[in-house]
């Protein structure tokens, strides 16, 4: 049974238990706010050491600056997670990032990351944010989870988080009031 609970900064040292590992057969890329298809065919294996190093140092930071983050269990295997990010972003300065949302391969398409991003966006919306910030991998899959659940391309893509990711895909999501 899959249960849920909000992370702390000790949860660090489980993040290397969620398998992002994917066969990736269409990647997309933002042209003129359209999503132009790019047909792959290739394995995207888990985290390398230097990835897993950079995944943690990301998430310390955020939950030190007063981010936060929510994971999915399966007993006390940690399966996915999602954290939200701390500075509000935006010309309005009323959105918060989704910065980093896993889930572990064998367990995709079972809602968990549905629940991760409801309890996020709820979480957003209490400390005062109108829409997420998604600085989506390209993948079909990734994009294509974002999508149903009510995120759009950005027409205002922020830049710094561009000049770190230029190949992703910059979406947001409004947050019901």
């Amino acid at each position: 049974m899959i249960t849920y609970k909000i992370m702390n900064l000790d949860h660090v040292k489980l993040l290397h238990e969620v398998d992002r590992s994917e066969h990736i057969n269409l990647i997309y890329e933002v042209k003129e706010q359209q999503l132009i298809e790019h047909k792959q065919d290739h394995e995207c294996a888990s985290w390398d050491g230097e990835q897993l190093q950079e995944l943690q140092d990301r998430y310390t930071h955020e939950i030190q600056q007063g981010g936060m983050a929510y994971g999915a269990f399966d007993g006390e295997r940690l399966v996915g997670f999602g954290v939200l990010a701390h500075p509000f972003r935006g010309e309005e300065k009323n959105q918060l990032q989704l910065d980093l949302m896993y889930v572990s391969r064998s367990y995709r398409r079972q809602g968990i990351g549905r629940q991760i991003l409801a309890y996020l966006s709820a979480e957003a919306r209490k400390r005062g944010a109108k829409s997420l910030y998604i600085s989506s991998t390209e993948t079909r899959s990734a994009v294509s989870f974002y999508q149903s659940q009510g995120s759009r391309i950005t027409t205002d893509v922020d830049e710094e988080l561009f000049t770190k990711e230029p190949k992703d895909v910059h979406m947001t999501k409004e947050l019901d009031p």
